[in-house]
């Protein structure tokens, strides 16, 4: 049986056929060629267009026949990982009726704080687990307030991934989990936050149907298979937010257990069997995938915006005059030849919207102590790989402090964990072993799907073939010197009055 995992990024779409008989991916694209637009209106905010998603998921589908050669026709179940915090509205027919608010955009941060004070700091903390913030919510509260006629246009709001679900199926659908992105999820209760919807004024109406994470959710419109050469009955039986997904790709399932991506943000996600929440609104729970009722399951996340989609920001400068883009790998060789520190320089990778970490305030992005006889092209990479790591460490201590923890950490051999350099200031700097293991996003997605389909009797037995390729132990030495590198970086960070 093969099943189809989708995996929607803010830089591009993977998709990937995993063969749950024989425990391998036959197939896997990514979508477009070159990193999705994101579109910035104002300073602080960030929008794409849903129906672009949704182009290259068909294109990306249609690509896994034709050049990957796939039997399409094989396919029985479809899982679906996306960019977690995103608004989507949509008309009755799931057609978008504006351009989808994604996670980095900061404009609705003050209306979380207002509802925030509005409900009361404890009140929150105990039912959704800290402050609505900048995520979902407090989106749609945005669109009522500044697009009143675009809000009575919509009929339901979604999540990106719940977007691509619809699209397939034709119904509108959001996940349990899927609501604790949006700040939604009432924790103590286990039902739909309808506190903060009424904090906000917001109808309940706008909410589609509320599905589980696993399980057979709808089926692939019969239009739509047809149009993608899918079979008839392909069912949709798994949807979580990328981060989630991300730890679930790594078996990160149980409390105590840690997952780490660098794509165009940074995450630390640790699991939990605790209602675990930081009184400063630093770091933020969700449900995890496997959350139950009979066992709780929450991953506490810390994000930093700037990660990267800084490395990105870095290839294309350094590309100027050149006929294509510099390779990540060449970056990555001029990196390994600067030692520890990058001679004094220092990069604040602190320049893609507000920051969870520093309370949905902006802090300096840039670089300090350049020197124009000293520095070249190597200290300046080198050193934005460091003050991405710093950041996700400054997170990492919030973590400890509130009790989620531990001493290993898994990441994908993807994106910037790539990186011998990266992966060295990372083990040295957060103290901790570093286990790469060679999955995706899209892959986990699909053995997800396979779980949900009921192929695999447990999400344990979905895991049972993944292998770690690589284990790397902190070093002593470099140890000692990132703490003290780490620390006078700290010290200069400065945020916005």
């Amino acid at each position: 049986m093969y099943f189809l995992g989708i995996d929607l990024g803010s830089s591009s779409i993977k998709l990937s056929v995993f063969d749950a008989d024989k425990g391998i991916t036959v197939a896997a694209v990514t979508v477009p060629e070159f990193e999705m637009d994101i579109v910035a209106p104002k300073f602080g905010w960030a929008e794409q267009d849903p129906n672009k998603w949704w182009e290259y998921v068909k294109s990306g589908i249609q690509s896994l026949g034709s050049k990957q050669h796939v039997d399409l026709k094989k396919i029985v179940g479809i899982g679906i990982a996306y960019q977690m915090h995103g608004l989507v509205l949509t008309d009755e027919n799931m057609n978008p009726v504006r351009s989808s608010i994604i996670w980095c955009d900061s404009r609705a941060a003050i209306i979380g704080n207002e509802v925030y004070d509005k409900m009361g700091h404890e009140s929150c903390q105990q039912k959704i687990l800290g402050s609505p913030g900048n995520f979902t919510a407090s989106k749609l509260k945005w669109v009522q307030d500044n697009e009143p006629e675009i809000f009575q246009k919509a009929v339901y709001m979604m999540l990106p991934g719940d977007f691509i679900a619809a699209r397939l199926s034709g119904k509108a659908q959001i996940s349990t989990s899927g609501l604790s992105e949006a700040a939604l999820w009432n924790f103590s209760k286990g039902t739909l936050a309808t506190e903060v919807l009424h904090a906000m004024g917001l109808p309940v109406d706008k909410i589609p149907e509320i599905v589980p994470n696993f399980g057979f959710q709808a089926t692939v419109h019969p239009d739509v298979a047809s149009q993608l050469g899918l079979s008839s009955d392909v069912k949709i039986t798994y949807r979580g937010g990328d981060q989630p997904n991300n730890a679930m790709s790594l078996n990160v399932l149980k409390p105590g257990e840690i997952a780490t991506t660098a794509g165009t943000s940074a995450v630390v996600y640790a699991v939990s069997d605790q209602d675990v929440y930081d009184k400063e609104n630093r770091i933020n729970t969700f449900l995890h995938v496997n959350n139950t009722e009979a066992q709780k399951n929450n991953g506490v996340m810390l994000c930093i915006n700037g990660s990267g989609i800084l490395y990105q920001w870095l290839r294309k400068i350094m590309s100027t005059d050149r006929t294509g883009l510099i390779a990540y790998e060449a970056l990555n060789a001029e990196a390994a030849k600067v030692t520890a520190g990058s001679n004094g320089l220092r990069f604040y990778p602190f320049g893609n919207g507000v920051e969870r970490i520093f309370n949905n305030k902006n802090a300096n992005s840039g670089i300090q102590n350049l020197n124009f006889n000293i520095h070249q092209s190597g200290h300046l990479i080198r050193s934005a790989c460091e003050g991405i790591v710093f950041a996700m460490n400054y997170g990492f201590d919030v973590m400890k402090s509130v009790g989620a923890s531990g001493e290993i950490v898994r990441a994908g051999n993807a994106n910037l964990f790539l990186s011998p350099v990266f992966r060295e200031i990372f083990t040295n700097t957060t103290q901790t072993t570093l286990e790469l293991y060679n999955t995706s996003g899209s892959e986990g997605a699909a053995r997800g799907a396979a779980y949900g389909f009921g192929y695999y009797a447990s999400l344990d037995q979905a895991f049972d073939g993944l292998k770690c390729i690589e284990r790397i132990e902190p070093n002593p030495v470099l140890t000692s010197q990132y703490q003290e590198i780490y620390q006078e970086w700290k010290n200069h960070i400065k945020l916005e009055s």
